[in-house]
């Protein structure tokens, strides 16, 4: 009987070890990620009458009535899914070419990795306050152009171009931080694959897509998956560079949020803008899980 009672605890104990080791780390998330989210969850469905010092008024859905109506809302939604369009695709392709340049066993290949990885450390304040320069009316680009007898562009001053003109930023920091998880990918990939490959007949660019791609697919979603992500959140850049400006063309749907919690003091505006980008990323995050179970994991390509 004793035994058997001991045997119990045991199992009981076996089962609840990893609950506790997970503990405090669900701990920390209820109390900086979990609970601040339905805070302002809850706040999207009230209104601050008076100042922020007073508890805020129950208005059920008028907050979303008056999101639906805001016209600047709508063009920073989508300024966002544009930003969306014209980041993630180069994002998900050019660092795989990067990674497979670097990927040769060439003398000094590491000063290369170097390289093309720099962007990634340097802090965003500094990376936006350089371009910036760079775009300026008497920048080094405008510069650049004058010597070949264009005119100068105002690259962040002009509603057709500024949008572009920061995505250029996010496009330049992030190809070395997705290098290199592609570059991860490509050393786990068996030489003899593409050796079978060669005497195939497939080689040059056609091994990379007989084989490269195939075997590269899981990290290639993943790449989609938080470039997406990052995307959709962009800030830092917008706030640096042009701070939505001219006319709002530059606003995404993050800076209106900032400008709306901090600068007009709308919080529950705030936290309904902030709901919806929540939903939209949630969705994101949906289509990307579906597409990928849609196509399944790769097998390993066998060449014959």
């Amino acid at each position: 009987m004793l035994k058997s009672i001991r045997e119990r605890r045991s199992l009981l104990l076996s089962k609840l070890t990893p609950y506790l080791f997970l503990l405090p780390a669900l701990t920390l998330l209820s109390l900086t990620v979990f609970w601040p989210a339905l805070q302002a969850f809850y706040l999207s469905f009230t209104r601050f009458e008076y100042d922020l010092t007073q508890p805020p008024l129950w208005i059920g859905l008028e907050n979303f009535q008056t999101l639906w109506g805001d016209r600047v809302f709508w063009q920073t939604l989508t300024n966002t899914l544009l930003y969306l369009v014209g980041v993630v695709p180069i994002l998900v392709i050019a660092p795989l070419g990067l990674a497979i340049l670097v990927n040769q066993k060439l003398r000094g290949m590491h000063w290369f990795r170097a390289a093309y990885y720099t962007p990634v450390i340097i802090s965003m304040v500094v990376a936006g306050i350089a371009w910036k320069w760079l775009y300026s009316q008497e920048g080094f680009l405008n510069q650049l152009l004058r010597q070949f007898g264009f005119a100068g562009v105002p690259w962040l001053t002009s509603p057709q171009f500024s949008l572009w003109s920061v995505m250029v930023v996010t496009i330049w920091k992030g190809l070395g931080y997705y290098m290199v998880i592609y570059l991860a990918g490509l050393q786990a990939i068996p030489a003899d694959l593409y050796e079978a490959a060669a005497i195939d007949g497939s080689d040059g660019l056609q091994k990379h897509w007989d084989i490269t791609v195939p075997l590269m697919r899981p990290y290639l979603m993943l790449v989609a998956v938080i470039s997406a992500i990052s995307a959709t959140k962009v800030f830092e850049e917008i706030y640096i560079m042009t701070q939505g400006n001219p006319r709002n063309s530059s606003k995404t749907i993050v800076y209106y949020l900032y400008e709306k919690a901090f600068q007009d003091l709308e919080i529950s505006y705030a936290c309904t803008i902030g709901l919806i980008l929540f939903l939209v990323i949630f969705s994101l995050s949906i289509l990307n899980l579906k597409l990928g179970q849609m196509r399944g994991q790769p097998n390993t390509p066998t060449v014959s």
